[in-house]
């Protein structure tokens, strides 16, 4: 198990539990990562993933809190990481994606518009090192959405969206353990873009295909 997901099962336990109730703060964090036996920096990790998935209120200047959520609910959220690590069928739609996407990216090559490319440029403007890991997967999503619309092909378009819909718990643990994630991320969808300007369907298809085997190949590890 990696540590941020150790951490994470910790500070989880310590919830269901009733250890630490709806509404509690948490210790400080020296004292929370003495007490877990994690570093401090694993403890901030899990903290940001929680804090995304609505299990912790993190309020600057004053703590960390549980949220109010009912117990109920609380479980639901928690499902997140566990449905993530136990659901494999996760590897079978990123080898899907890594088959359409690179080919919808060639086709689109030949047929994008000035005003396509525009937006591709414009998805770019916002993000930097210190986007957030759900910006980033917005900007993401987005990304290769506008690109599955540029090859002009409506059922193309309509599985690659359900397809990417359904890797943005993925997509998110992989921004929150992955390190420079961001600016992998950011560096591989401007290559994209500059491929596509410049109509190479072929580099095209190829950097599509590195692009989401490297997402893939990271959560065939992490599974």
């Amino acid at each position: 198990m990696a540590v941020t997901d150790e951490a994470i099962t910790k500070i989880k336990d310590m919830i269901l539990s009733g250890e630490l109730s709806a509404g509690d703060r948490l210790p400080p964090e020296k004292e929370l990562s003495e007490k877990l036996g994690l570093s401090r920096s694993s403890l901030r990790e899990a903290v940001k993933a929680l804090e995304i998935i609505r299990v912790l209120d993190v309020r600057r200047g004053d703590g960390t809190y549980v949220t109010s959520l009912e117990p109920k609910l609380l479980t639901e959220a928690m499902t997140f990481i566990v449905d993530l690590h136990q659901d494999k069928s996760i590897l079978d739609i990123f080898e899907v994606r890594r088959i359409l996407e690179p080919a919808a990216a060639s086709i689109a090559a030949g047929r994008i518009s000035l005003e396509q490319l525009a937006a591709l440029r414009a998805t770019m403007e916002d993000i930097s090192e210190a986007t957030s890991v759900e910006s980033l997967v917005e900007h993401d999503l987005v990304f290769h959405g506008l690109i599955a619309a540029a090859a002009n092909n409506s059922y193309l378009s309509s599985i690659l969206d359900a397809l990417s819909s359904s890797t943005v718990r993925a997509r998110i643990w992989r921004g929150l353990t992955q390190e420079r994630a961001v600016d992998r991320t950011l560096a591989e969808h401007n290559s994209i873009i500059e491929a596509l300007e410049r109509g190479d369907a072929e580099l095209a298809r190829a950097l599509l295909t590195v692009h989401i085997s490297g997402v893939e190949n990271w959560l065939r590890q992490a599974l």
